[in-house]
């Protein structure tokens, strides 16, 4: 009883708390409370007028979706026996964002009235492709993590791409993908609040199916419990009620992560006590992340989102969690895919004819509305056409060098720039130089990226020494970094003016604003990288055989890791500098490397590097046609192909954990 007294005084005075700080904005407080208290008050004051249209339904509206966040989350952990899922894990918030999207885009006369359904829809196609990736039985390990994070990438990949497609009628998501609790009046909050009434069917029925489930799937259907049927009712109602919140207040993160673990570590163990006082913590966490992020703004120029607030809070607690609560089964055995044994003689060949044959048709392929035209380019075109292929080719070669190189440092197939979160370092260091100092980031130095990139690898590393690098730490070190990330560019689009659709396409990894200069330098750069990883891949091979190994064979283990984890962050600092984070390449290049038989260091180096640049070149030259005269970035394009070839080797890893 005595921490329940303390949980709800700690919610009353974090309510009173963001009352007060909200409406410090307008005036103080207390001269205000006490003409109310004496019945002095002017109705028609600014005072008053800001308190009842503008704080309270603000504090309110914190409550109820802290409380709706905070039980869904421990629903969803409930439900999967999972103590790392949320709607943000499990791609729902993903999928309800991409929905109200294309709703905006394509529909917005049907905005007002079906934008929670649409909503909805999004969230159940998202949870639903998660939930058949990995199996319905699979859902306590890190591959439903890992899926919830594919999912993630690829629908927000459409999303962007939509967005730049439509930018006209996308100015007003911004703030919303954001997470922003500011209100003018009550008008949301009396939409929200009757379409939470689930919430009470969820704490009066799902305890004893919860609990049930406890005791584990098998052993639950033994004693009549229909696992199929109770999996989707509560993971219907667990959707719509995060679907309507979104609708209402944007993307808030990390809220029903955060929530019911700290309800279990207070000693809230039976289903009921956990969906309960995870609502109530859940209140309190929105609350103190509003009046943090109230606060912050009134000391900057800008209105900070509350979403921004508890991403960049809950970022580092899922990291903390991912060293507390990975259990041994979450520690994935992860191989390469299987190919051939020996290098094929005609794969390097092959590539390089190919390569040669997709720059021709980049250059003399002139797409046009009424019929394509094949010729050569004029000098215009041809300078507009060069540093866009030296770009994709540059780009793609040193991304998959960066992913040879970390796959083989860390021992993890699944290891990337951008799944380990070492291209968001460096694009976080970008778009922070771009906040903070207003300078392009076209403009920006690449030694800005540099030490993003290197700060997260080392950041990284230190983290992964206590679990020997497994797959699942560092992974989902990465999905934090990216949260993190994708909290910090949603809060400087919501605050840009037009130049935001400049920094949403950069981010898209687009080589349409690459300069001839950027791309001589970045040829010039991931060249020279290359050649020397090249020129160290004696010290790849004896590290991919065991650090023992390599220490015994006279190697200087700790020197030979700075310089390869010092040329990773060049060659990713460098590629995102010119033209933006670009997904999957890392991943994907080595991984086919090894299929078509390069299994040595020197063989998949050079095998890797041609197949980025010909994935990257390719997905820059369908992204010129696929929507012509508009342009489909290369990095939404490669996104999406990643994303999808990403999902498929999560249905392996579960076909080989079958049998």
């Amino acid at each position: 009883m005595r921490v329940w007294f303390w949980l709800i005084a700690v919610a009353c005075l974090s309510f009173a708390l963001q009352l007060g700080v909200n409406q410090s904005q307008f005036g103080l407080l207390w001269p205000l409370t006490s003409s109310i208290l004496n019945g002095t008050i002017d109705k028609d004051s600014f005072e008053w007028l800001t308190l009842s249209d503008a704080s309270l339904p603000r504090c309110l509206m914190a409550a109820i979706v802290g409380a709706t966040l905070g039980l869904v989350g421990s629903l969803f952990q409930q439900l999967t026996q999972n103590h790392m899922v949320s709607p943000l894990t499990l791609g729902t918030s993903s999928g309800a964002w991409l929905a109200l999207v294309i709703i905006n885009v394509f529909a917005p006369h049907l905005t007002g009235t079906f934008s929670a359904f649409a909503a909805m829809a999004g969230g159940l196609v998202a949870m639903v492709l998660v939930v058949t990736i990995v199996g319905i039985r699979n859902l306590a390990g890190l591959t439903l993590i890992l899926a919830g994070m594919a999912v993630n990438l690829l629908l927000g990949a459409l999303a962007t791409s939509i967005i730049l497609l439509n930018q006209q009628y996308a100015m007003n998501l911004f703030i919303w993908g954001a997470g922003d609790l500011t209100q003018n009046s009550w008008e949301w909050f009396y939409w929200l609040l009757p379409k939470l009434w689930p919430v009470f069917l969820i704490i009066l029925f799902a305890p004893r199916l919860l609990t049930l489930l406890k005791i584990g799937g098998d052993a639950a259907s033994g004693r009549g419990l229909n696992l199929g049927l109770t999996y989707t009712l509560l993971s219907f109602i667990g959707v719509w009620l995060v679907s309507v919140s979104i609708t209402a207040v944007g993307v808030i993160s990390f809220v029903g992560l955060i929530a019911p673990n700290i309800s279990r570590y207070l000693g809230f163990t039976s289903a009921r006590s956990e969906l309960v006082t995870s609502g109530i913590i859940g209140i309190i966490l929105l609350m103190l992340a509003d009046s943090l992020a109230v606060y912050l703004s009134q000391w900057s120029l800008d209105i900070i989102p509350t979403g921004t607030v508890t991403a960049m809070v809950g970022a580092p607690a899922l990291i903390y969690l991912s060293l507390k609560k990975i259990s041994p089964q979450d520690r994935l055995s992860l191989v390469l895919p299987s190919g051939r044994n020996v290098p094929s003689p005609i794969a390097i060949p092959a590539l390089i004819a190919g390569l040669a044959v997709l720059v021709v048709v980049s250059s003399c392929f002139h797409p046009s509305e009424q019929t394509n035209i094949w010729q050569l380019p004029d000098d215009f075109a041809w300078s507009i056409r060069w540093p866009r292929i030296v770009t994709a080719l540059s780009a793609g070669a040193g991304l998959a060098a960066a992913g040879v190189i970390l796959q083989r440092l860390v021992y993890n197939p699944l290891a990337s720039p951008d799944i380990l979160g070492v291209s968001a370092g460096a694009v976080l260091a970008l778009v922070l130089g771009n906040l903070l100092f207003g300078i392009s980031v076209h403009e920006i130095s690449p030694w800005i990226a540099l030490v993003g990139s290197i700060l997260v690898l080392v950041f990284l590393l230190l983290l992964g020494r206590k679990h020997q690098y497994s797959p699942s730490m560092l992974i989902l070190s990465g999905i934090s970094l990216a949260a993190m990330l994708d909290a910090v560019v949603h809060y400087s689009l919501s605050r840009a003016g037009e130049g935001k659709f400049v920094l949403l396409g950069w981010l898209a990894g687009s080589t349409y604003r690459v300069t001839s200069d950027s791309a001589l330098f970045l040829a010039v750069g991931v060249l020279l990288l290359v050649i020397i990883s090249i020129l160290l891949s004696r010290w790849l091979t004896l590290i991919s055989t065991g650090r023992q190994f390599a220490s015994a064979r006279g190697l200087n283990v700790s020197f030979a890791f700075v310089i390869l984890l010092s040329i990773t962050g060049a060659l990713c600092a460098i590629v995102t500098t010119t033209m933006g984070p670009v997904a999957f390449v890392g991943l994907l290049s080595p991984h086919i490397a090894v299929i078509l038989g390069a299994r040595g260091a020197v063989s998949q180096l050079i095998t890797a590097t041609l197949v980025g640049a010909l994935l990257l070149l390719g997905a820059d030259f369908i992204g010129q046609i696929i929507a012509y005269p508009a342009q489909v970035a290369a990095g939404t394009v490669v996104s999406i192909i990643g994303g999808i070839y990403f999902i498929i080797l999560l249905f392996s890893i579960r076909q080989r954990q079958a049998f």
